[in-house]
């Protein structure tokens, strides 16, 4: 039972994302220019719970959680959430669209800004942009649900032998 109980929360454990990668980080002008954060999003699935890491230097950067209509504006004066110093952890603690950019003048419009959609744990979305070597949400699922079944009747003969 043990068995099973780690495995199925190994499967749901939170993921931390360094916004942009390790070499680039948060950045103004970011190298392929204002399509670069939206591209790096669009190979990884964030799943409630998972955490943005924002790195930037104190009083080069900051980062704020926009709504909808402040994101595709570049209003960075009416915020959700501000951060100021880096490196910056926002949990991504519900399902739906997150929106971020840099309040500092001019950054977002040179594409410092992110939209991320976030899932629950269990759903099969995948990716907009899928790496050509994912495996199917499918194949996944499936091996997912045998592993479990399998470690379930393991766990249960184990347990009735004595």
């Amino acid at each position: 039972m043990i068995v099973v109980a780690v495995s199925v929360l190994e499967c749901t454990k939170a993921e931390d994302y360094i916004v942009g990668g390790d070499s680039i980080g948060w950045t103004s002008y970011p190298p392929g220019g204002a399509s670069f954060y939206s591209n790096w999003a669009s190979n990884h699935t964030f799943k409630v719970n998972d955490t943005l890491v924002f790195k930037f230097e104190y009083g080069s950067h900051a980062v704020a959680i926009l709504t909808t209509n402040n994101y595709e504006k570049c209003n960075g004066n009416e915020t959700i959430e501000s951060y100021v110093i880096g490196p910056a952890r926002v949990t991504l603690n519900r399902a739906g669209w997150f929106y971020f950019s840099c309040t500092f003048s001019g950054h977002c419009r040179s594409g410092q800004k992110l939209s991320v959609e976030v899932i629950t744990g269990n759903s099969s979305s995948a990716p907009r942009k899928a790496p050509s070597t994912s495996i199917p949400a499918s194949t996944a699922s499936l091996a997912s649900t045998s592993l479990f079944t399998f470690l379930t009747t393991l766990a249960f003969n184990f347990l009735f032998q004595f």
